[in-house]
C-alpha cells in the first residue's frame, strides 16, 4: 500500500466536489475555487476529512474538465494556480486534505502534446500517443467503439495515421508504453504532491495497461506493472491517499491494486453495486428493479474478500 503504516484516510469522511455546481463566488453562474473555500467551514464542521476535487485543470471542457490541455494550470472558469494554493492551505488549516482528480489515461486534443504529435511522425510527442496505419480498405484499424459514440480512430492526414481515443476524438489516449510520457505523468504528479495535495483519485486508471492490437483495453497486460512504477516514482512514503477507478475491477482483481504487499494504490473504485441492477441489452443503461437483498450481498461478498488483505 501507498500508506503502509499510515492510517488517516481510513478513519476520514471523504467529500466529493464538482466545482462547477457547488459555490459560485462571483455571479457568473459558475462553481469556482473561491466558492469552495468559502464553504471549508461548513465542510469541517461536517467532520469531512478530504475533499476529492473533480478536475479544475485547464480544458475545453468537451467531457467536463475530464479532458486535459494543462495539468499544471487550472481552468480560468475556476480560478487561477493561486486560488488553488490557497485552497490546500485553507483546507490543510482546518485538517481538511484536497485529494485531486487525476486524468492520465488520455489528454485532451487542445494539449500541447498532441498539438505537436499530430504534425509530424518525427515529432518527440509523437510517440506519446496511440497511433496505428490504416486497414488495407483505408478505414480505421480496428472496428473499436469510442465509450461516446462512433468509431475509436480518428484518422490525421499530416501524419497519415490513426489515433485512438477510447472515449471520443477529443480525448487521445495516452501511449503509456513510452517511458518519456510516463516520466512526464511521473513529474507532474510530483508537482502536484509537492504542493502539498493529500492525494490522487485516479479516473479509469485500469486503462493505461491496455493492449490495443490483442484488442485487450481493461486491465491490461502491463497495468500493474505501471502502477507499482508510479508508485515508487511518486507516491511512496508520502502522507497521501489513492484511489483508482476500474468499471472491470472484481473482488479477486482488487487485492491486484490494494493488496498490501502489492504496493500500487490504497483503494480502489468498484461499480459492482450500481452494474448489478443495470440491464445494457441495447448498450444503454436501464436500471433494473431493485433487489435490497442482491445489493446487501454484492456489499458484504467485497467487504468479506478485501477484509483482510485489502
Amino acid at each position: 500500500m501507498t500508506n503502509q503504516n499510515v492510517s488517516w484516510w481510513k478513519d476520514s469522511t471523504g467529500y466529493q466536489i464538482y466545482p462547477r455546481s457547488f459555490c459560485d463566488s462571483n455571479g457568473d453562474g459558475i462553481g469556482d475555487i473561491p466558492g469552495i473555500i468559502s464553504r471549508l467551514d461548513h465542510l469541517a464542521d461536517l467532520g469531512i476529512g478530504f475533499i476529492w476535487l473533480s478536475p479544475v485543470y485547464a480544458s475545453p471542457m468537451a467531457d467536463n474538465g475530464y479532458d486535459i490541455s494543462d495539468y499544471r494550470d487550472i481552468a480560468g472558469e475556476f480560478g487561477t494556480m493561486e486560488d488553488m494554493d490557497r485552497l490546500i492551505a485553507e483546507a490543510k488549516a482546518r485538517g481538511i486534505g484536497i485529494v485531486m482528480d487525476l486524468v492520465v489515461n488520455h489528454s485532451s486534443s487542445s494539449h500541447a502534446w498532441f498539438q505537436a504529435a499530430r504534425t509530424s511522425r518525427t515529432a518527440p510527442e509523437h510517440d506519446f500517443y496511440i497511433w496505428r496505419d490504416a486497414a488495407a480498405d483505408g478505414g480505421p484499424p480496428s472496428d473499436h467503439q469510442a465509450s461516446f459514440g462512433g468509431s475509436a480512430w480518428t484518422y490525421v492526414p499530416e501524419v497519415g495515421k490513426y489515433y485512438l481515443g477510447y472515449f471520443s476524438p477529443e480525448q487521445p489516449d495516452l501511449n503509456w508504453q513510452n517511458p518519456k510520457l510516463r516520466a512526464e505523468i511521473y513529474d507532474m504528479m510530483n508537482w502536484w504532491l509537492d504542493r502539498g495535495i493529500a492525494g490522487f483519485r485516479m479516473d479509469v486508471i485500469s486503462l493505461i495497461g491496455k493492449d490495443v492490437d490483442a484488442g485487450i483495453y481493461e486491465e491490461g497486460p502491463y497495468l500493474h506493472g505501471f502502477l507499482q512504477e508510479m508508485n515508487r516514482k511518486t507516491l511512496a512514503g508520502r502522507d497521501i491517499v489513492t484511489i483508482g477507478e476500474s468499471w472491470s475491477v472484481s473482488r479477486e482483481t482488487a487485492l491486484l491494486y490494494c493488496g498490501r504487499d502489492r504496493h500500487e494504490l490504497d483503494m480502489v473504485f468498484q461499480f459492482n453495486h450500481v452494474t448489478a441492477f443495470d440491464d445494457e441489452t441495447f448498450g444503454k443503461f436501464r436500471p433494473k428493479p431493485f433487489d435490497l437483498v442482491r445489493f446487501k450481498k454484492v456489499l458484504f461478498d467485497w467487504q468479506e474478500t478485501l477484509a483482510e488483505d485489502g
